[in-house]
C-alpha cells in the first residue's frame, strides 16, 4: 500500500465511522440536522437565502454508498453548506499593484494550504468571505486552502464552501476522499467537478463532538502517512537506482582485478603489449603506420587512480588502439540515396537505449561521399563524442559515420571485443571523458583526448573470464527490474 492508498484509506475509515469511537453521549446528527434547518429557515427570512436553499433531496436506501454508525445521518452536502462559485474577471478588471481586494484564479494560488496573492481587483462580484474553504475545480482539482485573508474575490476555477453548524474541517477530509472519484466522473475534456457534483455528493454526518474527534485523529496521522510516503519514495528510488549502481559496482570491480581470480598460467599483458609493439613495427616497414606510432605515452604515478593485479598492465588507450573521428559530407542531403547500393550512413539515431551493438542503419550515402566521411568494419567501436558524449557501441555492419562518432580500432589480439565495450562503458571511463572535456565551451570529446585515456589490460584470458562472469552477473541483475 502506497502513502495515498493509506491515505485514502484513513480518510474512508473517517467518513463510515470507523477511525474513532462513538460516544452515547453526543448528540446525535439528527439533532444537529434539523437545527441547520432552522438556521437556514432563519436566514431565509432575513433574506440571506432563497427558499429554495431549504429543499433536500431525500437519499434512497438502495443508493447509501456504506452503512454509517446509528447517531449518523445521511444527507446531501449540499444542504449542510453554502457553496459559492467563481467568476472569471477580464484582464482590465485585475491588476498586479495592490489595488482592490485579492482575485483568486487557480491552483497557482494555492501552495501548502496557504494562498499566494499576486492578483487584486476593484470590482469584485464573487467574494468569498474570512474562513471559507476554497477548493480547485478545473484542470488541477480537488487542491484545497483556507481562506485567511478575508474578503477574496474567486475566479471560476475556485469554489467557496462555507458549511452550517459543521465542522469545516471534517467537510475538507471529506473532500479530499471523494475528489478523485468525482473527477473519474466528469465528462468534460478539461479534468473538473461542477457545482452539482458537490452540491448533490452523498454526506455522511457525525455527531459534532464526533466530528472534532474524527479531525483530530485524522491530524494525528496524517503527519505520519506523509513521513511514510517520503520513506517509501526514498526506497522506491533506491529500488530503481539499484540495478544500475550493482551493474556500475560490478564494472568497477571487474577492471580493478577483484571480479575472478588470477590464473598464473595466464600469459600475462606484458607479453601481449610486447606482441603488439612488434606488429606496429611491422606495419611501419609496411608504411601502414607512421614512425611516430611506435612512440608510447608514459604513465605517471599520479594518474594511477587504483591498485590491479602483477599480471596487468596500465596503457593509454591511443597506444593500442587506433581512434579517428567520422566525417560528414556537406550538405548531407546531397549525398543521402535511396540506392540499394550506397553506403550504410550511421547515425546515433540507429542505437538502441542502453544497447550494445549497432545492427542496422536507416539511410545510405552515395560512394562519393566516402572521400569526406570515414568507413568503419564489423567489430570496430563507436563512441559518441559530443551531446551525451563518451557512449560506446560496437558496429556489426560495415559503413559510414558522420563527425558525432569516434571510432576506435583495437590492435589484433589486445583486448577481447566485450571486455573492452565493458571497460569503456564503465563509470571509470566515464569521469575521465568528462575531466577531459570540463570547462570546454562545447563540450566535445575529440580521438586526442580519448587516446590520452588510460586503461587496465589484464591478460587475454583474464579478460574473457571476466566477460563471462560481468555477463552472468548482468542478467541477475535484470530480473530484479522485472
Amino acid at each position: 500500500m502506497n502513502a495515498q492508498q493509506l491515505k485514502n484509506s484513513i480518510l474512508q475509515e473517517a467518513i463510515e465511522g470507523r477511525l474513532v469511537p462513538q460516544d452515547p453521549n453526543d448528540e446525535p446528527a439528527s439533532v444537529l440536522l434539523e437545527r441547520i434547518r432552522k438556521e437556514k429557515a432563519k436566514l431565509v427570512k432575513e433574506g440571506k437565502l432563497k427558499k429554495k436553499d431549504l429543499e433536500e433531496t431525500p437519499i434512497p436506501e438502495d443508493e447509501k454508498p456504506f452503512e454509517i454508525p446509528e447517531s449518523w445521518e445521511w444527507c446531501s452536502l449540499g444542504s449542510v453548506i453554502s457553496l459559492l462559485s467563481g467568476r472569471d474577471l477580464t484582464p482590465q478588471d485585475y491588476n498586479d499593484s495592490n489595488d482592490g481586494i485579492p482575485y483568486i484564479t487557480g491552483a497557482s494560488n494555492f501552495e501548502g494550504g496557504s494562498l499566494v496573492i499576486n492578483r487584486w481587483t476593484p470590482k469584485p462580484v464573487s467574494i468569498s468571505k474570512y474562513g471559507d474553504l476554497l477548493i480547485t475545480c478545473k484542470g488541477t482539482i480537488g487542491t484545497m486552502a483556507f481562506n485567511t485573508v478575508g474578503d477574496i474575490h474567486i475566479a471560476r476555477q475556485v469554489m467557496a464552501i462555507s458549511p452550517y453548524l459543521i465542522n469545516i474541517y471534517f467537510i475538507k477530509y471529506f473532500l479530499m476522499r471523494i475528489v478523485y472519484e468525482l473527477d473519474k466522473k466528469a465528462k468534460s475534456i478539461i479534468p473538473g467537478i461542477s457545482r452539482e457534483d458537490i452540491l448533490t455528493a452523498y454526506f455522511p454526518l457525525p455527531p459534532l463532538a464526533e466530528q472534532k474527534r474524527i479531525v483530530a485523529k485524522i491530524e494525528e496521522l496524517l503527519p505520519k502517512v506523509e513521513e511514510y510516503g517520503k520513506a517509501q519514495e526514498a526506497l522506491d528510488k533506491l529500488n530503481e537506482e539499484l540495478p544500475e549502481r550493482l551493474k556500475k559496482s560490478i564494472l568497477q570491480e571487474a577492471i580493478e582485478g577483484r571480479l575472478v581470480p588470477q590464473d598464473p598460467n595466464d600469459e600475462p599483458a606484458s607479453v601481449l603489449l610486447d606482441k603488439i609493439r612488434k606488429e606496429k613495427a611491422k606495419l611501419v616497414k609496411e608504411g601502414e603506420l607512421k614512425k611516430k606510432d611506435l612512440e608510447e605515452t608514459p604513465i605517471s604515478e599520479e594518474e594511477i587512480p587504483f591498485k590491479i593485479p602483477e599480471s596487468w598492465e596500465w596503457v593509454k588507450l591511443g597506444d593500442i588502439t587506433e581512434i579517428a573521428r567520422g566525417g560528414s559530407p556537406r550538405p548531407i542531403k546531397d549525398y543521402l540515396t535511396d540506392d540499394p547500393n550506397g553506403l550504410n550512413w550511421i547515425k546515433i539515431g540507429d542505437t538502441d537505449k542502453g544497447g550494445k551493438y549497432i545492427n542496422s542503419c536507416k539511410e545510405k550515402i552515395k560512394p562519393e561521399g566516402l572521400k569526406k566521411t570515414r568507413m568503419v568494419h564489423p567489430g570496430d567501436f563507436l563512441l559518441t563524442n559530443s551531446m551525451s558524449f563518451g557512449r560506446p557501441y560496437i558496429t556489426n555492419i560495415e559503413g559510414c559515420i558522420h563527425d558525432g562518432w569516434l571510432m576506435i580500432s583495437p590492435y589484433a589480439g589486445v583486448f577481447d571485443q566485450s571486455y573492452l565495450y565493458y571497460v569503456l562503458s564503465s563509470a571509470f571511463a566515464h569521469k575521465q571523458f568528462c575531466d577531459k572535456v570540463a570547462g570546454a565551451v562545447v563540450q566535445n570529446l575529440n580521438s586526442d583526448k580519448v587516446a590520452d585515456s588510460i586503461v587496465p589490460l589484464p591478460p587475454l584470458a583474464e579478460q574473457k573470464r571476466i566477460v563471462a562472469k560481468i555477463e552472468q552477473l548482468m542478467k541477475e541483475i535484470d530480473k530484479l527490474k522485472v
